[in-house]
């Protein structure tokens, strides 16, 4: 059924590309076109290091408000439905190693979606390509509004009155994006400068520009006809796959055959690997937004002011900006305390963080990481990353508390041939049947029910009772309760990566 939908799909794409649909005068005119939601979620956002990490990347973190980034995104269209009705079912595009994660955030939520799972980075051009195809897999045409998952907007009905007037312009057959009129000199975002204004706040697009340095910024901002570029873009979906097939066909032929080929896993959907693979990587706005001002260009170009309290999030420094901070200009999360400190952020993953006599710095707390930097160099935290990550340290890619769609485990302790991990497993949640080359492991369970199937057995451990599994022996953890399993787990051998790990079944679709 799926293959028939997208089949469909294909002859909407192209027999509406033109974004234009004829009427005589003699018949009424058709609903307007519904929006659906469409979430980038690939990133791994390294300059909010140590907090976001490249398997828990910024967008799953609640940095701002008691929702993730992710989840604030998802609600951001919630009564939209007033202006023009919205599809109820987002998509959302995430990397593999970020689904169950991704899943998890949705289910807390309430939100319904579908999961684009991308076997790897491609960039977001592909990303949108594969959505555009998915969400008119009905045969309707769609107005996509496709919103990166790790941006704060703190002003909903301001956005949502940009969303309007976007929708009308891409209603038309542009392809629009949001602009941020610029309140400072920012060298972390790329411009847009404004071509012809169009009646209604709304601007044609003179051209793209990169993020400059300071001094061309500043010239930028007092001209007044530049704005930041946003990186939220409205655009029918015929009209996108229409452009993306006259200015990147090697992106729209890899993309169809990747969506042709996938497989539907509610609430997964898995594009074919071998063709996506061979897609290209491209960014939307190199792909195709940069393009928009040549003379065969599919469509034209608009840019719709957002005066909404914007931010990408992609700097401590832009986190400090969005949080709100006391009389001394101190913005803080978790347990911080300031003494005689003023512009100053501080976070607190668990542990007290003190801060006496600072002034412009930034300090992050994690269990296993602490950063501290001077605020007018946080952008050198990706650098820091980078060094890191040369170095094969774990720090880069996870937290010690490492999630799994089971539920998670917390590394305690470790030194020479040995590492102590907490393990806890959902309700009704099993590990893998596995075995290991290198490690023998010694089970201990702290309160619940633990079913261990070692070997030929199987059998059940209750609170203070303990198993142990040999080297190469094939074993399983599974929790038949209703209560969270919570067990210690001790590793002893001569290697204890968890690249250790040979699966022979899995619920979670991770053999192999």
């Amino acid at each position: 059924m799926l293959k028939t939908t997208q089949v469909e799909t294909g002859s909407v794409a192209a027999g509406q590309a033109d974004g234009q649909e004829e009427n005589d005068g003699t018949r009424p005119r058709p609903q307007r076109l519904r929006l659906a939601p469409v979430v980038l979620a690939g990133g791994a956002g390294t300059r909010l290091w140590p907090l976001s990490r490249e398997h828990y990347p910024k967008q799953l973190i609640d940095l701002v408000g008691t929702d993730s980034l992710l989840q604030a995104t998802l609600r951001r269209l919630s009564g939209f439905n007033a202006r023009r009705e919205v599809v109820p079912e987002a998509i959302i595009a995430c990397g593999e190693e970020h689904r169950f994660s991704t899943a998890e955030q949705l289910a807390k939520a309430g939100v319904e979606a579908r999961l684009v799972v991308e076997p790897a980075r491609r960039n977001t051009a592909p990303a949108l390509t594969m959505a555009a195809w998915l969400a008119q897999g009905r045969g309707e045409d769609v107005i996509l509004v496709v919103m990166p998952a790790d941006h704060a907007i703190l002003d909903g009905a301001a956005f949502h009155h940009a969303i309007a007037l976007a929708a009308e312009h891409a209603e038309r057959g542009a392809m629009v994006t949001l602009g941020v009129p610029p309140t400072r000199h920012e060298t972390g975002y790329g411009y847009i400068r404004l071509g012809e204004a169009l009646g209604d706040g709304a601007h044609g697009i003179a051209r793209f520009v990169e993020k400059p340095a300071l001094e061309l910024a500043a010239q930028y901002v007092q001209s007044g006809q530049y704005w930041w570029n946003s990186g939220i873009f409205v655009v029918r979906a015929t009209v996108w796959l229409q452009a993306l097939q006259a200015l990147q066909p090697a992106i729209y032929e890899a993309c169809m055959a990747a969506v042709i080929g996938g497989k539907l896993q509610p609430p997964y959907f898995r594009p074919d690997c071998k063709s996506f693979l061979q897609c290209p990587s491209d960014s939307i706005d190199y792909a195709v937004m940069e393009r928009l001002d040549q003379p065969d260009a599919p469509c034209r170009g608009v840019v719709v002011p957002l005066t909404a309290g914007w931010s990408d999030l992609g700097s401590w420094e832009a986190v400090w900006d969005a949080t709100e901070k006391d009389v001394d200009g101190n913005a803080a999360r978790g347990r911080v305390m300031f003494e005689g400190a003023s512009a100053s952020y501080a976070y607190s993953d668990g542990r007290l963080v003190a801060c006496v006599g600072t002034s412009n710095i930034v300090v992050v707390e994690t269990a296993d990481a602490v950063l501290v930097a001077d605020r007018s160099h946080v952008q050198d935290v990706k650098s820091l990353v980078e060094r890191i990550k040369a170095q094969r340290a774990p720090e880069a890619e996870d937290h010690r508390k490492v999630r799994r769609p089971w539920g998670f485990y917390d590394s305690i302790d470790h030194g020479e041939r040995f590492q102590v991990k907490r393990i806890v497993v959902a309700p009704g949640a099993q590990l893998s049947l596995q075995l290991h080359h290198h490690r023998a492991e010694h089970w201990v369970v702290v309160s619940g029910t633990a079913r261990v199937t070692r070997g030929d057995e199987s059998f059940l451990l209750a609170e203070n009772q303990s198993a142990y599994i040999p080297l190469g022996v094939a074993h399983r953890l599974e929790n038949p309760g209703k209560l969270p399993l919570e067990i210690i787990e001790i590793q002893s051998g001569g290697y204890l990566g968890e690249d250790d790990i040979v699966r022979m079944d899995d619920n979670y679709g991770r053999c192999g």
